[in-house]
Protein backbone atom coordinates (compact mmCIF):
# COMPACT_ATOMS: atom_id res chain seq x y z
CA UNK A 1 0.00 0.00 0.00
CA UNK A 2 1.40 3.26 -0.79
CA UNK A 3 0.42 6.20 1.53
CA UNK A 4 -1.02 9.32 0.01
CA UNK A 5 -0.21 13.06 1.18
CA UNK A 6 -3.09 15.58 2.19
CA UNK A 7 -3.93 18.21 -0.22
CA UNK A 8 -3.54 21.64 1.50
CA UNK A 9 -6.71 24.20 0.55
CA UNK A 10 -5.70 27.26 3.04
CA UNK A 11 -4.03 28.20 5.83
CA UNK A 12 -5.51 30.74 8.55
CA UNK A 13 -3.05 32.76 11.00
CA UNK A 14 -4.94 32.71 14.29
CA UNK A 15 -2.10 34.35 16.69
CA UNK A 16 1.39 35.21 16.51
CA UNK A 17 4.00 35.96 19.28
CA UNK A 18 8.01 36.82 19.07
CA UNK A 19 9.02 32.65 19.02
CA UNK A 20 5.63 30.76 17.06
CA UNK A 21 2.43 31.01 15.32
CA UNK A 22 -1.17 29.38 15.69
CA UNK A 23 -2.46 28.75 12.49
CA UNK A 24 -5.14 26.30 10.82
CA UNK A 25 -5.35 24.59 7.48
CA UNK A 26 -7.69 23.21 5.45
CA UNK A 27 -6.91 20.38 3.50
CA UNK A 28 -8.50 17.49 1.92
CA UNK A 29 -7.51 13.87 2.22
CA UNK A 30 -6.86 11.66 -0.72
CA UNK A 31 -10.44 10.07 0.18
CA UNK A 32 -11.60 13.62 -0.85
CA UNK A 33 -12.93 14.23 2.69
CA UNK A 34 -11.91 17.82 3.78
CA UNK A 35 -10.92 18.38 7.67
CA UNK A 36 -8.52 21.16 9.63
CA UNK A 37 -5.26 20.96 11.12
CA UNK A 38 -4.40 23.28 14.06
CA UNK A 39 -0.66 23.59 15.01
CA UNK A 40 2.31 26.05 16.17
CA UNK A 41 4.47 27.45 13.44
CA UNK A 42 7.92 28.07 14.01
CA UNK A 43 11.05 28.96 12.27
CA UNK A 44 12.76 26.58 14.20
CA UNK A 45 15.39 26.44 16.72
CA UNK A 46 18.53 25.13 17.94
CA UNK A 47 20.48 23.05 20.01
CA UNK A 48 24.08 23.22 21.52
CA UNK A 49 26.77 20.44 22.83
CA UNK A 50 29.34 22.47 24.36
CA UNK A 51 32.68 20.38 24.53
CA UNK A 52 35.48 21.60 26.87
CA UNK A 53 39.19 21.23 25.41
CA UNK A 54 38.76 18.75 28.91
CA UNK A 55 36.10 16.71 27.35
CA UNK A 56 33.40 17.64 29.64
CA UNK A 57 30.25 18.44 28.13
CA UNK A 58 28.55 21.79 28.96
CA UNK A 59 24.81 21.67 30.39
CA UNK A 60 22.84 24.63 31.94
CA UNK A 61 20.15 24.41 34.63
CA UNK A 62 17.12 26.91 34.37
CA UNK A 63 14.06 27.25 36.03
CA UNK A 64 10.60 26.24 33.33
CA UNK A 65 8.19 28.14 34.18
CA UNK A 66 5.37 25.90 32.84
CA UNK A 67 6.69 22.57 34.29
CA UNK A 68 7.21 24.90 37.61
CA UNK A 69 10.53 22.98 37.96
CA UNK A 70 14.13 23.01 37.08
CA UNK A 71 15.72 21.65 34.06
CA UNK A 72 19.34 20.48 33.30
CA UNK A 73 19.45 21.28 29.21
CA UNK A 74 21.75 21.77 26.67
CA UNK A 75 21.82 25.87 25.55
CA UNK A 76 19.32 26.38 22.53
CA UNK A 77 16.74 28.35 21.70
CA UNK A 78 14.31 29.59 19.47
CA UNK A 79 15.01 31.09 15.12
CA UNK A 80 13.65 34.14 13.79
CA UNK A 81 14.04 33.37 10.33
CA UNK A 82 13.87 30.36 8.87
CA UNK A 83 17.58 29.71 6.83
CA UNK A 84 19.20 31.48 10.15
CA UNK A 85 20.15 28.35 12.25
CA UNK A 86 23.59 28.73 11.98
CA UNK A 87 23.51 32.43 13.39
CA UNK A 88 21.35 31.46 16.10
CA UNK A 89 23.74 28.49 17.55
CA UNK A 90 26.68 31.01 17.85
CA UNK A 91 24.36 33.75 19.62
CA UNK A 92 22.71 30.96 21.57
CA UNK A 93 25.96 29.32 22.99
CA UNK A 94 27.28 32.92 24.16
CA UNK A 95 24.01 33.80 25.72
CA UNK A 96 23.76 30.44 27.91
CA UNK A 97 27.08 30.15 28.30
CA UNK A 98 29.45 32.87 27.57
CA UNK A 99 31.45 31.16 25.36
CA UNK A 100 32.06 31.11 21.68
CA UNK A 101 33.27 28.30 19.63
CA UNK A 102 33.60 26.08 16.30
CA UNK A 103 30.11 24.80 15.55
CA UNK A 104 29.89 21.73 13.48
CA UNK A 105 26.21 20.35 12.65
CA UNK A 106 25.23 17.49 13.96
CA UNK A 107 21.88 16.54 12.93
CA UNK A 108 18.20 17.54 13.22
CA UNK A 109 15.07 16.67 14.57
CA UNK A 110 11.54 17.57 14.65
CA UNK A 111 10.31 17.39 18.52
CA UNK A 112 6.72 17.44 18.08
CA UNK A 113 5.16 16.37 14.62
CA UNK A 114 1.87 16.07 15.30
CA UNK A 115 1.60 19.92 16.51
CA UNK A 116 4.16 22.03 15.33
CA UNK A 117 6.41 21.74 12.33
CA UNK A 118 9.56 22.87 14.04
CA UNK A 119 13.10 21.90 12.69
CA UNK A 120 16.07 21.96 15.78
CA UNK A 121 18.97 22.06 14.22
CA UNK A 122 21.57 20.62 16.69
CA UNK A 123 25.49 22.00 16.68
CA UNK A 124 28.32 20.52 18.59
CA UNK A 125 30.85 23.37 20.07
CA UNK A 126 34.31 22.34 20.51
CA UNK A 127 37.31 25.03 20.95
CA UNK A 128 35.41 27.30 23.44
CA UNK A 129 36.91 30.53 24.48
CA UNK A 130 34.93 33.39 26.81
CA UNK A 131 33.04 35.33 24.66
CA UNK A 132 33.47 39.56 25.01
CA UNK A 133 29.73 39.72 23.57
CA UNK A 134 28.58 37.87 26.80
CA UNK A 135 25.40 39.58 27.78
CA UNK A 136 22.89 37.44 29.96
CA UNK A 137 18.48 37.64 28.90
CA UNK A 138 17.08 39.11 31.49
CA UNK A 139 14.51 37.03 31.17
CA UNK A 140 16.60 33.80 32.03
CA UNK A 141 18.55 32.57 34.80
CA UNK A 142 21.41 29.77 34.35
CA UNK A 143 23.82 27.53 36.44
CA UNK A 144 26.32 26.07 34.31
CA UNK A 145 27.83 22.57 35.23
CA UNK A 146 30.25 20.32 33.21
CA UNK A 147 29.64 16.78 32.84
CA UNK A 148 30.80 13.54 31.57
CA UNK A 149 29.32 12.27 28.60
CA UNK A 150 29.09 8.87 31.28
CA UNK A 151 27.65 11.08 33.63
CA UNK A 152 24.67 12.58 30.96
CA UNK A 153 23.60 9.04 30.67
CA UNK A 154 23.21 8.34 34.08
CA UNK A 155 21.47 11.29 34.65
CA UNK A 156 19.32 10.63 31.95
CA UNK A 157 18.70 7.06 32.94
CA UNK A 158 17.48 8.56 36.89
CA UNK A 159 15.72 11.17 35.04
CA UNK A 160 17.48 13.90 36.08
CA UNK A 161 17.74 15.35 32.53
CA UNK A 162 13.68 15.50 31.22
CA UNK A 163 13.96 18.11 28.76
CA UNK A 164 12.57 16.15 25.31
CA UNK A 165 14.96 18.95 23.10
CA UNK A 166 17.53 17.82 24.95
CA UNK A 167 17.30 14.15 25.19
CA UNK A 168 16.75 13.88 21.11
CA UNK A 169 19.88 16.05 20.55
CA UNK A 170 21.80 13.78 22.86
CA UNK A 171 20.80 10.42 20.57
CA UNK A 172 21.68 12.85 17.91
CA UNK A 173 25.28 13.37 19.03
CA UNK A 174 26.44 10.77 21.43
CA UNK A 175 28.18 8.34 19.02
CA UNK A 176 30.07 11.54 17.15
CA UNK A 177 31.50 12.45 20.39
CA UNK A 178 31.75 9.07 21.67
CA UNK A 179 35.59 9.89 21.45
CA UNK A 180 35.20 11.93 24.47
CA UNK A 181 33.93 8.87 26.54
Amino acid sequence: MELKRWNKLSTELKFTNSWWSYKVDKYTLPDGSEGEYHYAFTHGSVFIIPVTAEGKIILVKQYRYLNDRFSLEFPGGGVKSENDHDNQAKKELIEETGFTGELNYAGMFNPYNGVTNEICKVYIARNLKPSSMYKKDNSEDFIIYEFTAREIDKMISENEIYDGMTLASWALVKEKISSIY
